[in-house]
């Protein structure tokens, strides 16, 4: 058997607090939504328009509490292409830099979820 990457999930309070930080932070854009037939939740999936691989969003009605991400040893990792120091200028601007590790070059953005993201550069 063959399998490939699809999406991943993350579940978030605020959709469109969500959409927002992603679009700004990352240039995600949404490029489909479901909604449930009785308003219980809300599935959106966000693309980067170069790959497949997408992020899905889902909004949950009866889940008005913060998600416990417990240890977050998890991260979804994107690499950004053009100036990696401009990134890194710009994330810390936003005030989502979580996590920076300089001797290996690498940095943590927070989402409003508290779900991390590894920033890299383009290879």
């Amino acid at each position: 058997m063959k399998s490939r990457f699809d999406h991943f999930n993350f579940n978030v309070t605020d959709l469109e607090k969500s959409l927002a930080f992603y679009d700004k932070a990352l240039g995600l854009k949404e490029s489909r939504r479901s909604v449930a037939h009785d308003g219980s939740f809300i599935l959106v999936f966000l693309t980067d328009e170069t790959s497949a691989f997408q992020l899905e969003l889902t909004w949950l009605r009866e889940h008005q509490t913060p998600y416990d991400l417990g240890e977050c040893e998890y991260h979804l990792c994107l690499r950004v292409s053009g100036d990696y120091s401009e990134a890194r200028r710009f994330h810390k601007e936003m005030g989502c830099v979580c996590y920076e590790n300089e001797s290996m070059g690498i940095y943590f953005i927070s989402d409003p979820d508290g779900y991390w993201i590894e920033i890299l550069p383009e290879k």
